[in-house]
């Protein structure tokens, strides 16, 4: 019965968030315990354990009475999580051109990346999760179970200003992907940590770009 409970509890957790990475659930959004019970088909359990999961997340915060919402990042947030970005995912991709592993599935994922180049673009979701699963595998091969999640936490509040809400990194975005791919299967730790610095720099000056200049 608990295994049930915590699985149902997974599940509305990742609901929740996809409605905020998504920009379903904007900035500031209420969540309430009821309405997203209702909304989902759960009881209130499985929504107040997926809350506590965003609120240690980052993705909410308690507002005022104790409201729970959903986290605004500011700006000086966002460059400052792009920075520490940077730097942890400098050293996983030189890592990962070091080391060698999973050698057939970054190869795997370069065919993915080259396929967006060749066919018609993919949406906005279909982009994100390569991006993400690129990104992580990249994590992996580095070899650290803290980088990883590191990695994988920071990735994710980025999410809130990802390619999806910024069409014209889609292209670029795949060439520097391809570039840090191509690096780390040459086993070139510095070209690959020095493709990734670039990459990131590129997702710095888009957003900047987008908040500033959004249409």
């Amino acid at each position: 019965m608990a295994d049930a409970v915590q699985t149902l509890g997974d599940s509305t957790f990742e609901r929740m968030k996809a409605m905020i990475l998504d920009g379903t659930l904007e900035p500031g959004a209420r969540l309430s315990e009821k309405k997203f019970a209702d909304h989902l088909g759960v009881s209130r359990t499985p929504v107040r354990e997926a809350i506590g999961q965003l609120i240690s997340e980052g993705l909410a915060v308690r507002g005022a009475g104790g409201t729970p919402v959903v986290n605004s990042v500011s700006l000086g947030d966002i460059m400052e999580i792009l920075h520490v970005r940077s730097l942890l995912e400098c050293e996983a991709a030189r890592k990962a051109a070091i080391s060698g592993q999973s050698d057939e599935e970054i190869k795997a994922l370069r065919v993915e990346v080259a396929a967006i180049l060749e066919g018609p673009p993919p949406s906005a979701s279909e982009h994100t999760a390569l991006d993400m699963k690129l990104h992580f595998a990249i994590a992996c091969m580095a070899g650290s179970k803290l980088l990883i999640e590191l990695i994988e936490g920071l990735k994710t509040k980025t999410r809130m200003y990802d390619q999806g809400s910024i069409p014209d990194r889609l292209i670029p975005g795949c060439h520097e992907h391809l570039a840090i791919i191509d690096a780390i299967t040459a086993k070139a730790p510095e070209q690959a940590a020095a493709a990734m610095k670039e990459h990131l720099a590129n997702v710095r000056a888009a957003i900047i770009a987008h908040i500033y200049h959004p249409f």
